[in-house]
């Protein structure tokens, strides 16, 4: 798992885009450890991760879940919006979608954007057509 993460948290730097020292700097972990949790040699503690969230566009629980510290069906943060669920990845979506090109990623994370944009429509649409149609759950 500690080089899946690592594999995860380079793709996510480059994609960013950071240098090993331009992320040292924003997180105030040093160089020669981050480049060693990029390569497996060393697993992040919670709190290497916490410092290194929000460099990399992370939320905390996110990288959490991805380090194996939070299950992944763990309960929403009281107040968060369930729109928030859609930007978040299954850990094992992340660690597959970590190890292709950053382009391949980006033309996925369109893709997935598109698709529920397309789905939310349809659903507004259909039960904005039942409504005015009569038609409700009780109904059919």
């Amino acid at each position: 798992m500690g080089n899946e993460l690592g594999k995860i948290l380079k793709q996510r730097r480059v994609m960013v885009p950071l240098t090993l020292r331009e992320l040292a700097a924003r997180s105030g972990v040093s160089a020669s450890h981050l480049g060693r949790t990029e390569r497996g040699e060393r697993y992040p503690s919670g709190r290497v991760l916490r410092r290194l969230a929000k460099p990399l566009g992370f939320e905390e629980d996110e990288l959490f879940t991805l380090a194996g510290y939070l299950s992944a069906e763990s309960p929403a943060a009281p107040g968060a919006k369930t729109e928030d669920a859609a930007v978040n990845l299954d850990p094992y979506v992340a660690s597959v979608l970590g190890q292709k090109p950053v382009n391949v990623q980006r033309v996925v994370l369109s893709i997935l954007t598109l698709c529920e944009t397309i789905a939310r429509s349809t659903a507004e649409e259909k039960s904005g057509s039942d409504v005015s149609s009569g038609v409700t759950e009780e109904t059919r």
